[in-house]
Order: C-alpha cells, then sequence, then structure tokens
C-alpha cells in the first residue's frame, strides 16, 4: 500500500510534523508554509526531471521551454522525430538526449503506463522506472513526491535536502547517507512533506523563493 497528500492535507501534514519535531516547527515559524510542490503525471514532466539531473533549475527549465518551442506538445511520438541537431538546438547534452529517447521509446511502446503507475506501490513504480536507462533513484524519487504525491518519500540523493538536513539539526558535514536515512526515519510516515520543509529552509534562508521542486 501507500499514502499521499494533497492541498488540503498538506498544511494539517506540516503541523503533524511540527508537533513532532521542533527543528521543523521552527522552519515553520521562521518562513511560514512550504508551497506544495507538484507536477501532472505526463511524459513532460519526466522530461523535465532528466533534465534536472546535476543542473540548475533555470538551466533545465531553459531546454524544456526550448523543447516545447520545438514540438509545441511534448510528447513521446514527436520527441522520437527529432534529429540529433534538433535536440542539441534545444541545449540537451548528448546523454540526456539518450535518456529523453529511451523514455519516449519505452512510454509509446506501452513499456511504461504512467497512468497505471497512480495505482502501483512506490517500490513498484521504482522498478518500472529505474529499468530506463537515464531514470536513477533521485529521478524515481522527484516523481514519487511531485507528481505521484506519495507522502513517505526522503530523496537521500538531493544535495540540496542533505545540506538543509545537516544544517537543521546542526549535524557534522561528514554525516554519512545512511545516518541522514536512519534519523528521517522520526519523519515517517510523512517523509516526503518533511523534505518540503527541508527546501522550504534550504531556499528560504539564502533569501530564494521558486515555484518548481528541486
Amino acid at each position: 500500500m501507500f499514502s499521499t497528500f494533497n492541498q488540503e492535507s498538506f498544511h494539517s501534514i506540516c503541523d503533524t510534523l511540527a508537533a513532532k519535531d521542533a527543528d521543523l516547527k521552527r522552519i515553520i515559524d521562521n518562513y511560514g508554509y512550504p508551497p506544495m510542490w507538484s507536477r501532472p503525471n505526463t511524459f513532460e514532466s519526466l522530461v523535465h526531471i532528466i533534465l534536472e539531473q546535476q543542473v540548475s533549475l533555470a538551466s533545465a527549465l531553459a531546454a524544456l521551454n526550448k523543447l516545447k518551442e520545438a514540438v509545441q506538445e511534448i510528447t513521446p511520438a514527436r520527441v522520437l522525430q527529432l534529429s540529433d541537431a534538433e535536440f542539441k538546438a534545444c541545449y540537451f547534452s548528448r546523454q540526456k538526449m539518450a535518456y529523453t529517447r529511451c523514455l519516449a521509446e519505452a512510454i509509446f511502446s506501452g513499456q511504461i503506463n504512467l497512468e497505471a503507475s497512480e495505482n502501483t506501490t512506490d517500490d513498484e513504480v521504482r522498478q518500472v522506472l529505474i529499468s530506463i536507462k537515464g531514470i536513477g533513484n533521485w529521478t524515481v524519487d522527484v516523481y514519487l513526491m511531485f507528481v505521484l504525491q506519495r507522502a513517505d518519500i526522503f530523496p537521500s540523493g538531493d544535495l540540496a535536502a542533505v545540506l538543509a538536513f545537516k544544517k537543521l539539526k546542526q549535524l557534522p558535514k561528514e554525516t554519512t547517507k545512511d545516518m541522514l536515512i536512519s534519523l528521517a526515519e522520526h519523519w515517517r510516515p510523512y517523509r516526503t512533506v518533511a523534505t518540503m520543509l527541508l527546501w522550504h529552509f534550504y531556499l528560504s534562508s539564502r533569501g530564494k523563493t521558486i515555484s518548481l521542486p528541486l
């Protein structure tokens, strides 16, 4: 089974987390509630997440918008018609060009059914998506959190979340990923919303606001 959250339950979950973790409460007290970042369950959203791998959000969005200009509507069929040169003109690296094509082929052929993922468990979604070249755990985590709105995901591979976690809890820089995963257990069954609070802290403490997930 899996649990989800929505706009109606989001603030209530934030309050539940704040009641059990004084550090999370301090984020809300200082900066207010975080945005409830979300994206539609579409091929375009997954392409966007792939583009965000290891680059700035601004760079990823620029490439996505350029792709949208080129094909009008970002669908597997239209993307598969693009040449290498056309992809490059949309600021796609050779790697991300290959990843996007692999994803488009998987959806176009029926290997992946994004609509069906809404009714499958987190582990099942991960198993299917991670079989596609270029999709790793971070990409699956973001898809689960922001597209499917699964409530209990901690993206241990996300640099901003990790940095915010260490700063919030005053942890040593050398704190391991396994230790963070263990500490995040305290936030079950709402680790996704706890991570949104971490991102909110990361951005707000730097005077930044953004309407997209990291």
